[in-house]
């Protein structure tokens, strides 16, 4: 299938709607994995033409991704990563969690972006930043998809590299996400320190939901805006 090419279609609306000279374009990874962080990337990448290829990272074959990661951190004008740990995940839920991992991003930035982009519906970020939510942002929007391509290749790479004490579970090629190998794993040697606690997948392993954690910061569920699975899948 053939994608339209991303553009700078909303960078343009927000520089000339709010006067912006910086925008950002924010994109996360790992919000429905059972282990590792999640993950989230700022980039600045002005209003120049990206690279060929730039799309969505998950319409990207692995080897394809991993060039244009490496071409785009090289090309970008600026980027950052930002990361909650699953400890944070379990402790605060994932919509804090990803505030938390956007914040990070955005303050590791050499300059601080005057308006954000943010892939998707929903504005987990808030004040102080100036929002604009742009559903499928990591396909139509430049900065978004830059964002989405760098911070994929860097998860991943993380998690591959956490993963080499435990083999069994072959988070170089699940990236914690669920898989029937991951779900083996986790039956028979149940969690490494790197699972999320509280995601409800160890509803479905009696032999080890004592290990379950109730989130210690009151707040609305969001199961269903985190994607987390159980075992029917």
């Amino acid at each position: 299938m053939v994608y339209e090419p991303p553009t700078h279609r909303v960078e343009r609306s927000l520089r000339a709607t709010t006067g912006a000279k910086i925008v950002v374009g924010i994109d996360e990874v790992g919000r429905g994995a059972w282990a590792g962080p999640v993950t989230v990337c700022a980039a600045v990448t002005g209003l120049r033409r990206p690279p060929a290829g730039l799309t969505d990272s998950k319409l990207l074959s692995p080897k394809k991704r991993t060039a244009l990661a490496q071409e785009l951190e090289t090309w970008v004008t600026s980027y950052a990563l930002g990361h909650a740990s699953p400890e944070e995940i379990d402790a605060l839920g994932m919509t804090a969690a990803l505030r938390l991992a956007a914040t990070r991003a955005l303050d590791g930035l050499p300059v601080r972006p005057d308006a954000v982009i943010l892939d998707g519906k929903h504005d987990y970020l808030g004040e102080p930043w100036k929002v604009r939510t742009v559903i499928k942002g990591d396909q139509s929007c430049v900065a978004v998809a830059a964002a989405s391509v760098i911070a994929k290749v860097r998860r991943d790479t993380l998690m591959a590299e956490l993963g080499a004490a435990h083999a069994d579970f072959r988070f170089g090629d699940n990236a914690g996400y669920p898989s029937p190998v991951h779900r083996a794993a986790l039956t028979e040697l149940g969690p490494t320190p790197y699972h999320r606690l509280s995601w409800a997948y160890l509803d479905g392993l009696p032999r080890w939901r004592h290990l379950k954690r109730v989130r210690s910061v009151p707040g609305p569920a969001d199961a269903e805006d985190s994607g987390q699975l159980g075992f029917d899948f």
